[in-house]
Order: C-alpha cells, then sequence, then structure tokens
C-alpha cells in the first residue's frame, strides 16, 4: 500500500518521501479508517487526503469553508491533469449543476464543496448519484462549538454520512485543543477514536513577546536587520495596514498592505508581490494567510493583540516553513490589554441591535418574509451600513453571529472572471444565426476562440471580445444577456464582490429568534480565549514555547533557549553587569530618548540593552518617560547595589 501512495506522490507532487506522519495518516485512511489528522500550519494537510484518494477508486469529496483555497488547490489539481471542481456560493445555476453532473458520471477525482451547499437538495440529489471514495473535511476544527472558528454548516457533514456509509473520513486541522479533538471526532461520527498528532513544538521558530510603546521602532529595527527572506506584519485594524506599508515604504523598506476590504484583483496582486519577492513585507489583518505556502518567512510580527492563542499560533506558525530559523515577535504596549478587552466587548452587540440589523438585511436585498433560502446576494457592507446609518464594526460583529447561529454565511470577496457556456446544439446553432443575424459575429468568435464551450463554462473577457468582434464593451455584455433569455448560452457575469448566502427562510422580528444560551456560551468562551492571551503575554517566567505547548495539551517542561523569557534567563542578572555600569554612567546626567541611549550603548547588542533597560523599567529601577525617554528614579542607582 505504502509503495502504491509514495510512487502516486513522486508522480503527482514531484516528492520522493512523506513529511513526518503523512504516511501514517495515508495508510489509515487507505485501510478504510475514520481518521483526524492534527498537523501544524504548512505540515502539508492537502497531500493526506489527495494522495490516497488517486489510490482508490472514485471521487473524494472535501469540505472546506476556505473559497480562494478551494479554487487554488482545484487550479493546482488540474495543471496536473487530475480532474477537479468545486462549489460554492454565488456561482452561475448552470455553472452548479454542470459540476454535480461531472461528479454524478465520474468524470471528476476531486470536488471541493463548501459545507453551507450540503444542506440543498440540490446536492443530496447529486450526492445520490455519486460514488465517493474519500470524504475530506478541511479546517474540522470548524464543527465544534468549542473550536475558535464555529461554523453552523459544519454541523451538517454528519447528515450526509448515511449516503455513503462505507466512505471513511480524513479530518483535518492545525489548531484544537482536547477538547475539540474529542468533539471533531463524535460530530462527523467516527466508528472509533483515531487521531494522529504531531507535536506543535516548531523547534526553529522563536517566540517573543516585547513590551513595547515605541512599536514602529522596535519593527523598523528587527525588519531593517532581517538579512534574507521575507516578513508579515499583524494588525487588526484595515486602515493601519495601509499606514504601516506607507512607513515601511518611506524608511528604505518594500512593503505592502492586505486586508479583506480590498477588491480580490488587488489582494491577489498584492498577495503575488509578496510571494513573488518583489517587496518584503506586508502588512495585514487576519483575512491574510490562510493556504499561503512561503517558505522563506524569516518574521512574523504582531503589532496589536490576537483574540486566541489558537490564532496567535497559527498566525507566527506562517514563519520559518522550510525550518530555517525564524521569529515571532508580539509587541505590547500598556494600552494593547484594554484594548483587546473593549474589541471583545464590541464583539457581542446587543440582541436587540443584532436583530435590528437582521430586518435592515431583509430590506436591504428587498427579501420577502419566507423566502430567500440558499440565494446568495453581492453585498459591499460600506454601502448597506451607509444606507441604515450603523456602525461598520458593530455590523461584522453582527454578521459573525449571524453565521454562528446558522441564519447566513458571509465570503470574503473573490475575483471570479466572466464565464460563458454553450447550450444551443450544433445543429440549432446554424438556424438560429440564420435568423438573428445580429448575434453572429459573437457567436462565431466565441465557438472559434473557446476551445470546449460547448461542453463546459470557458472563462471571457468582455472587453477582448468587444475588440475581436467590433463591438462595444457594453454591447458584448447586452447581447450575451440576451443570448441567455433566449436559452441559447449560460452567461455569468464576472463577480469580485462579497457574498451573503442566507441559510434559510428570511422570518419577520417577531418570529427572530436567536438562541440567548448560545450567545452567552459563546461570549462566556470568548472571554476564556482572551484571558488565555493576557496571561500568555504578562507570564514572563515561562518559556514561550512551553506555554503554547501547554495550551494545546501537549505538556513539557523543554525550554526553547532562546524565546524572550529564555535569553533573560538565561543570561541572567551578571551578563548585563557590564550594560547596567554603561547605562549608569550615559544616563547620570539627565533623561535621554531611546534612540540616543542605544547609540551610546553601541558596543553591546541593541536587543541586549533593551532587554537591560526592559529589566531596570519592569523593577522600578528606570523609569521610560512616555516610550520615549530613559531615566534613573534613583540617581545612578544599580540593581547591583
Amino acid at each position: 500500500m505504502s509503495a502504491q501512495t509514495r510512487a502516486i506522490l513522486k508522480q503527482y507532487w514531484g516528492y520522493p518521501s512523506f513529511r513526518p506522519l503523512q504516511e501514517d495518516i495515508v495508510d489509515s485512511v487507505m485501510a478504510g479508517k475514520d481518521t483526524l489528522a492534527l498537523l501544524p500550519t504548512g505540515g502539508g494537510k492537502s497531500i493526506c487526503f489527495q494522495v490516497p484518494a488517486m489510490a482508490m477508486d472514485g471521487l473524494c469529496l472535501v469540505i472546506t469553508p476556505l473559497i480562494a483555497l478551494m479554487k487554488d488547490q482545484v487550479a493546482h489539481l488540474v495543471e496536473k491533469g487530475i480532474p477537479a471542481a468545486a462549489i460554492y456560493s454565488g456561482m452561475h445555476p448552470d455553472e452548479l449543476e454542470l459540476a454535480y453532473n461531472q461528479a454524478a458520471y465520474g468524470r471528476l477525482k476531486f470536488l471541493y464543496v463548501s459545507p453551507e451547499r450540503l444542506q440543498t437538495n440540490q446536492f443530496i440529489e447529486a450526492l445520490r448519484r455519486m460514488k465517493v471514495c474519500l470524504l475530506a473535511v478541511d479546517e474540522s476544527h470548524c464543527i465544534s462549538q468549542w473550536g475558535y472558528d464555529f461554523r453552523p454548516p459544519y454541523l451538517k457533514i454528519a447528515d450526509i454520512r448515511p449516503y455513503m456509509p462505507k466512505t471513511p473520513v480524513l479530518a483535518l486541522t492545525a489548531t484544537a485543543t482536547a477538547k475539540v479533538v474529542d468533539d471533531i471526532q463524535v460530530r462527523l461520527g467516527f466508528k472509533e477514536k483515531n487521531v494522529f498528532q504531531s507535536s506543535f513544538e516548531r523547534k526553529n521558530v522563536t517566540y517573543n513577546v516585547y513590551r513595547e510603546a515605541d512599536k514602529y521602532g522596535v519593527l523598523r529595527r528587527k525588519l531593517e536587520a532581517m538579512t534574507e527572506g521575507s516578513a508579515i506584519v499583524y494588525v487588526r485594524n484595515r486602515k493601519r495596514t495601509q499606514v504601516i506599508a506607507d512607513w515601511l515604504n518611506s524608511v528604505g523598506i518594500s512593503a505592502t498592505f492586505y486586508h479583506a476590504g480590498l477588491d480580490a484583483k488587488t489582494r491577489d496582486q498584492r498577495q503575488d508581490l509578496w510571494m513573488k519577492g518583489k517587496v518584503r513585507v506586508i502588512a495585514a489583518t487576519n483575512a491574510f494567510g490562510m493556504g499561503i505556502d512561503k517558505p522563506d518567512v524569516r518574521l512574523v510580527i504582531h503589532m496589536d493583540l490576537p483574540d486566541s492563542i489558537e490564532a496567535y499560533f497559527q498566525e507566527a506558525g506562517r514563519a520559518g516553513r522550510d525550518l530555517k530559523p525564524s521569529e515571532a515577535f508580539l509587541l505590547v504596549s500598556p494600552a494593547d490589554v484594554k484594548k483587546l478587552q473593549e474589541n471583545l466587548t464590541q464583539s457581542f452587540p446587543e440582541l436587540d441591535r443584532i436583530k435590528l440589523i437582521y430586518n435592515a438585511l431583509g430590506n436591504y436585498f428587498n427579501i420577502p418574509v419566507g423566502a430567500g433560502e440558499n440565494v446568495s446576494y453581492p453585498f459591499v457592507i460600506a454601502d448597506f451600513t451607509n444606507r441604515y446609518g450603523f456602525n461598520i464594526v458593530e455590523v461584522f460583529h453582527t454578521l459573525k453571529i449571524l453565521e454562528k447561529e446558522g441564519f447566513l454565511v458571509l465570503s470574503d470577496s473573490f475575483d471570479e472572471p466572466s464565464k460563458v457556456m454553450v447550450k444551443a446544439s450544433r445543429d440549432d446553432i446554424y438556424g438560429f444565426q440564420v435568423n438573428n443575424p445580429k448575434y453572429s459575429e459573437l457567436i462565431k468568435c466565441m465557438l472559434r476562440s473557446l476551445p470546449g464551450v460547448m461542453t463546459d463554462f470557458a472563462r471571457i473577457n468582455e472587453e477582448t471580445l468587444a475588440k475581436k468582434t467590433g463591438l462595444t464593451a457594453d454591447k458584448v455584455v447586452e447581447q450575451l444577456k440576451k443570448l441567455e433569455e433566449y436559452n441559447f448560452l449560460s452567461y455569468a457575469p464576472r463577480n469580485d464582490k462579497p457574498q451573503i448566502l442566507f441559510l434559510s427562510e428570511f422570518v419577520d422580528t417577531r418570529h427572530f429568534n436567536l438562541s440567548k444560551e448560545n450567545y452567552y456560551d459563546r461570549k462566556k468562551d470568548a472571554e476564556s480565549r482572551v484571558k488565555a492571551v493576557i496571561d500568555f503575554v504578562n507570564n514572563d517566567e515561562e518559556c514561550r514555547s512551553v506555554q503554547l505547548l501547554r495550551y494545546f495539551n501537549e505538556a513539557t517542561d523543554k525550554a526553547c533557549g532562546r524565546c524572550d523569557v529564555c535569553q533573560k534567563r538565561k543570561s541572567g542578572v551578571a551578563a548585563y553587569k557590564e550594560i547596567d555600569e554603561k547605562l549608569r554612567n550615559v544616563l547620570s546626567e539627565d533623561t535621554l530618548p531611546i534612540q540616543s541611549v542605544l547609540q551610546q550603548c553601541n558596543e553591546f547588542e541593541e536587543d541586549k540593552v533593551l532587554d537591560a533597560i526592559r529589566y531596570l523599567a519592569d523593577n522600578g529601577v528606570l523609569q521610560i518617560e512616555e516610550g520615549k525617554r530613559v531615566g534613573w528614579k534613583g540617581h545612578k542607582k544599580s540593581r547591583h547595589d
């Protein structure tokens, strides 16, 4: 069995051997066992279902909530000559039907499906006709209410298993606590517990927490010291991504920015610049990084506190995928903890506000009561908030709560190019052109320049068609829409806006029922996650890696020896004696700017001088005024006196 899967790995992916644990997971799946695989970010999760599926007879059904990721994986599979398709919200009905038919008739090896499609009648009818050899569930922590990214549609996965009772399921995730691990197996209906878990330890990644008022100064110094590779700078606020990128460019560090509010084309362009090394730094919100596999990330710097240890660990884990030494820095200022707690409060709008915003969504999309189920709508949050006078942050968090309660699914924008498929038969095409000569030029152009357009959707560019036919782009669009009305073809115009898919019929305010129990349980759970983050940054006595591993129930007392805590312990008081004496001399007369102090102590490593200043300030010996000037609290006082 292993020889066969290793041969497939080599043939299609070019790897001579599996990574640690991958082969065990593949063998478990090949043996028909329900399997849960916990692999770190960048640990090669997709190989674990793609390789065994290629060795099995039938279709691999892949459930994932990440549209950009599924489209990317489908594109890579097709490039390798492996037939694959994706089904998600916002697709043209004919495109959906084509993909379902291809899967049912055995023309696909992989079908990627977003979880909200699982409850549609169209999917269930198609599933009855599919021969599914493997059910792969990516981001499987989303099935657990105890997971940090619970998505109710995932609960429907267990409902489809009776349609394929002998098909094994492979659940995959990068981050899960012991409670979530158990919940995943129960929710997916595992026949018996079966978990493969690699260590969460990343030996090549050093985790550091720096208490800094001058975050920009630290950011600049760390990036300037980075001799090779690339960096990610995470912030919570979309506007700050641009502010940071602009500032970095102004000081000579090439950077770009990324957040979910940018249109899909711009996001793709900026991600591509960073991936190809044309810019070294990308400043981003947490919308960036999922599915990104860039091996040479040397630095991941968080300028704000994350919502959870899971989110931090996943984002920091994008460093050092090539196994070379890399660092993660979490920069904390005195106001950050309070800000994190305020963000938590904002994340849970009052229940009556949630009801009000839900009702406004119905008006915005003109959805009658009792309608809207499984209907997808383009959604621009800024337009909605402007029209109804809502706060954009409140609306965003309301949508997230409605999503967790199973009312709707909100997807980021993704660049879906225009597509057409000719539905008319060859015999009918000639007659149609004779009877409708004004469409003849466009029809001939498409048949000539779009191979396979009569059997599958083909991507088009209306501007290009206009140049080839002598029509205007507007006229091309007009004719395509008319041809669709005549049932001559199917036309899916370009879609680059976020989508809201309603999972149930729209209800009026009297019948709107949001579970108070779930609301308060989730709030309590979010509070515990925030507390875990605060405890992590405040614990300066225990190795950062040890703390993170313990959170994920991986007990160890083996310190990394490299993080800020270990360095402080390793260096000890004696190692800083020379720096201490130098600081006493430099600061003998007055307070000085931190930068000036560093310049006058340039015979020592800058990080060690900063560590000494922080240590002395933490112990009440030094004072840092507004994060900019340093001075002794007691004249020439030394901690060695």
